[in-house]
């Protein structure tokens, strides 16, 4: 298991843990970051991503890719 903002481009990732106080965690799982759900990250730009989840694209700052575990 790792952070999120460790992972590969262009990779598919199975989502194991969300990590953070309740209010982050139910945050992110609203945007689609469920553990068991697949996320890809798309490219990465000095710390911060873009992933693809569910079927949209998002950008996650390092702080909160390193509160998703893959």
């Amino acid at each position: 298991m790792m952070p999120l903002l460790f992972a590969n481009v262009d990779e598919e990732y199975v989502i194991r843990k969300v990590k953070g106080k309740p209010e982050m965690k139910k945050h992110l799982e609203d945007l689609g970051f469920t553990p068991g759900g697949t996320v890809t990250v798309v490219s990465k730009n000095g710390g911060n991503l873009i992933v693809r989840v569910k079927e949209s694209r998002l950008a996650l700052d390092r702080e909160l890719a390193m509160k998703i575990d893959v």
